[in-house]
């Protein structure tokens, strides 16, 4: 059957990114943000690992942003609501300069205009724990312009994080298509991977692979880009 919908993960699949250093940079970039208005780094940190965690075990009642902002201040204090737009206003300008760190393929902007061009309609399935904003420009570092896909994950909008269940559940129903007309691509086998026990589908890309089970992989279709790609035409 012909899928419906390809959905991409965006870490270490469209962006070649180690995750940690990217972690880091985020980090020191958003804590020198921050310290003029009397954030102190360690706590700053503490405040946004909290919101973090509270949305990967998201049970699907609130969304991720009403999670995140919640914990975020009860660890650093109610004053982070009221400052808001200076956290927003980081992602719209300090952020960009991180980009470096996420790396970059001309082969994920390839592998995306080939699904337009078999016309399978694109999702970007990453981990909503960032606004759209922020979504948006990293899917624009990966050389993908936002308004060619169908939907892009995001913490205002997503009630669960992967690799619950309920996040692949929440897409699907979004787009009124079954788990069975989609397909996953990731390359995280403890994330992305799942997306089969609901039906779907899916390619794990080797490329920036990340198997912490030590899983056998070969029970999966994967590889790089190129293996992709020819494995994307024969769906057709």
């Amino acid at each position: 059957m012909k899928p419906k919908y390809i959905f991409f993960d965006m870490d270490g699949t469209l962006l070649p990114m180690d995750g940690g250093v990217f972690a880091r940079t985020y980090f020191k970039v958003l804590t020198k943000k921050m310290l003029p208005y009397g954030y102190e780094p360690e706590a700053l940190i503490d405040g946004i690992n909290a919101g973090i965690t509270a949305t990967q075990t998201n049970d699907g009642t609130h969304t991720n942003e009403e999670l995140f902002w919640e914990h975020f201040a009860r660890v650093t204090g109610e004053r982070v609501l009221k400052d808001r737009p200076i956290f927003e206003d980081f992602y719209a300008v300090d952020f960009q300069r991180i980009s470096s760190t996420c790396g970059y393929t001309p082969e994920a902007k390839a592998t995306v205009e080939l699904c337009r061009e078999l016309e399978y309609p694109v999702v970007i399935a990453t981990e909503p724990i960032f606004p759209l904003f922020a979504m948006e420009s990293r899917l624009r570092w990966a050389g993908v312009d936002p308004s060619s896909v169908e939907l892009i994950t995001s913490y205002e909008t997503s009630h669960y994080c992967k690799p619950d269940l309920g996040y692949y559940r929440e897409i699907t129903d979004k787009l009124g298509v079954s788990p069975e007309e989609c397909v996953m691509v990731g390359n995280d086998v403890g994330e992305d991977m799942p997306a089969e026990k609901l039906g779907m589908r899916v390619f794990l890309l080797t490329d920036c692979l990340i198997n912490k089970q030590e899983a056998d992989i070969t029970r999966w279709t994967n590889g790089g880009y190129a293996k992709l790609q020819r494995w994307l035409r024969d769906l057709s």
